[in-house]
């Protein structure tokens, strides 16, 4: 299928792509935008606007949508979150994202380091707001509360795809756990914002994308976004359909329908695009 005209984007003008990717480059960060080849990179690096991607560029498991790779794990690096402190400082964020690969090999999936790293962006901008997002350590409580105690501003674990999809999509996942994640934390802390995201484009049903909403409404999720799964290269699942934008606002209506209180819903959306828009920043 040819990629329809809603999904083409257009490069930004000016110099603040260069400058971001150099920032980036020179403190040794990864980021979502680049790993993941998201499409809105032009457009968030000339904004001067990127999500960290922390423990690593190697992930445990083998998402089959995820440009991220699996492999030989790097150990953590202690410097890490003073070193994504300074380019959100640099970059002047008023909100920053911070998400990882998943690390099944460590004890507490990474949840310490984590907390470290919003400490350290905290210490540098104590004005700006902070979101994670976050994997679903396995399910261990105590690795999701050593995030929450940090107090960010949003909690977000992407449930991704419909259950159907799970053993064909996301194997190593679960995507009951996944729900649970979102259901804890509202639990341990109700005062922090929760948020989930979806792909369409897998071979999903709209039936299941509905279902998928009513779970979310049920363990009171906060935001839910929903964008255009796009085949980062051939090796990847093909694209089952291209949705047009009329039918993701049919989503995003039927969300606010069924309870959640903020949808964000269009083929270009991405779990952290535009987040900030979430915690009234710019």
């Amino acid at each position: 299928m040819r990629i329809p005209p809603w999904l083409r984007t257009k490069l930004p003008q000016g110099n603040n792509y260069s400058c971001t990717s150099s920032l980036i480059r020179d403190l040794g960060l990864n980021t979502v935008c680049q790993s993941a080849k998201c499409p809105n990179t032009w457009e968030c690096f000339g904004k001067k606007v990127a999500t960290f991607l922390i423990m690593g560029g190697i992930c445990t498991r083998n998402c089959r949508f995820c440009n991220i790779t699996s492999g030989d794990l790097e150990p953590l690096d202690p410097t890490e979150p003073g070193r994504v402190a300074e380019a959100a400082e640099r970059l002047e964020l008023r909100h920053v994202v911070i998400t990882s690969v998943t690390r099944d090999d460590l004890p507490d999936g990474g949840a310490s380091h984590f907390a470290a790293t919003i400490r350290a962006v905290r210490e540098k901008l104590p004005d700006a707001s902070v979101e994670v997002l976050i994997p679903d350590f396995q399910g261990e409580e105590q690795a999701l509360r050593t995030v929450l105690d940090e107090r960010p501003d949003i909690m977000n674990h992407n449930v991704e795809t419909v259950p159907r999809l799970y053993e064909s999509i996301r194997p190593q996942a679960d995507y009951a756990q996944s729900l649970e994640v979102l259901k804890r934390s509202k639990e341990i802390a109700p005062d922090i914002p929760t948020k989930s995201g979806l792909m369409l484009g897998l071979g999903e049903e709209d039936t299941e994308v509905m279902r998928v909403l009513d779970d979310l409404a049920a363990v009171d999720c906060d935001i839910v976004t929903i964008g255009q799964y796009m085949r980062p290269t051939k090796d990847h699942p093909p694209v089952r359909r291209y949705v047009p934008p009329a039918h993701f606002d049919e989503f995003a209506a039927a969300g606010e329908a069924k309870g959640i209180p903020h949808m964000f819903s269009a083929p270009l959306v991405r779990s952290s695009y535009n987040a900030s828009r979430f915690v009234g920043k710019k």
